[in-house]
């Protein structure tokens, strides 16, 4: 359906990052006790992309695709904040300058923004590429349903999902529901226009009961009763949707991330879609 929107009045502007290279520091401590060495975040990802599972990866936060910095930090927190889902991403320097992919979404913590690109241009890249985001999408709001907060979601994204109305108001498609119980880390910030938060996964019982043991990386997810208009919190009856932008963790409190797209005390639901997912809308 098409949304009654002020996509008009949306400013779109120019923003930089390149492909920040992979950091190693010593052992860390797992929720089990166990320090460990592993694959983590940044650089180029050709093994895992959106649409694979996030939860079986040996390693710990792994970005899918490309993982995106800007040197200084102010202008990379403006990067992270203003690039939304969906926007294009052209690669500006480099062997395949002038590709172009998508924004998957931002992880807080390492301050990445996080970038889908076709496997044939990922395998020609040179790993310290400069990439132009057209940034698009904050300050997005929904006409007809002022009770529901848009953030990191660029319209013309919007426009692709099968969005209902519904008598408990706008249902978005999602892959997967995670209980309130399930959220950790990135709960207390004050805003999620940047940045992701993590649903926990320590418990492999009730992971694998509600199904999160087949979350793949850029499925949406509807969370129960959180509402994240300015920081996520606990609140019965709202519901926020978001997308999985990394994968799973062994650290206590975390897992994968979920980067949020709209959130409401009211008005807002969902409906399960086994195809809500990136690549259904994006990464073709």
């Amino acid at each position: 359906m098409k949304l009654n929107t002020n996509e008009q009045e949306l400013v779109e502007i120019a923003v930089n990052g390149s492909v920040d290279h992979p950091r190693m520091r010593g052992f860390y401590t797992g929720y089990d006790g166990k320090g460990r060495r592993c694959v983590g975040t940044g650089g180029i990802t050709y093994s895992h992309a959106i649409g694979d599972n996030c939860m079986q990866v040996a390693g710990d936060h792994v970005e899918p695709g490309v993982s995106l910095r800007n040197p200084e930090d102010g202008r990379n927190h403006a990067l992270e904040t203003l690039a939304c889902v969906g926007n294009p991403a052209k690669i500006i320097s480099g062997p395949m300058k002038g590709a172009v992919g998508y924004v998957t979404g931002t992880h807080g913590g390492v301050e990445h923004t996080m970038v889908w690109l076709p496997k044939d241009v990922l395998e020609g890249m040179e790993g310290s590429e400069t990439f132009l985001i057209r940034a698009r999408g904050q300050g997005l709001k929904l006409l007809d349903h002022p009770d529901v907060f848009v953030m990191n979601l660029d319209p013309g994204l919007l426009e692709k999902l099968p969005v209902r109305e519904t008598p408990e108001g706008l249902s978005f498609p999602v892959g997967a529901v995670i209980p309130a119980y399930m959220m950790g880390a990135g709960i207390g910030e004050q805003t999620l226009m940047e940045g992701d938060y993590d649903i926990m996964t320590q418990d492999r019982e009730e992971v694998k009961r509600l199904g999160l043991d087949r979350l793949r990386f850029g499925d949406l997810v509807a969370i129960q009763d959180h509402e994240a208009s300015y920081g996520p919190h606990y609140r019965k009856g709202a519901v926020t949707i978001g997308v999985i932008v990394h994968s799973d963790s062994f650290t206590s409190g975390h897992g994968p991330g979920v980067t949020a797209l709209a959130t409401a005390a009211t008005g807002l639901t969902y409906h399960l879609d086994p195809e809500a997912n990136l690549k259904t809308w994006l990464c073709q």
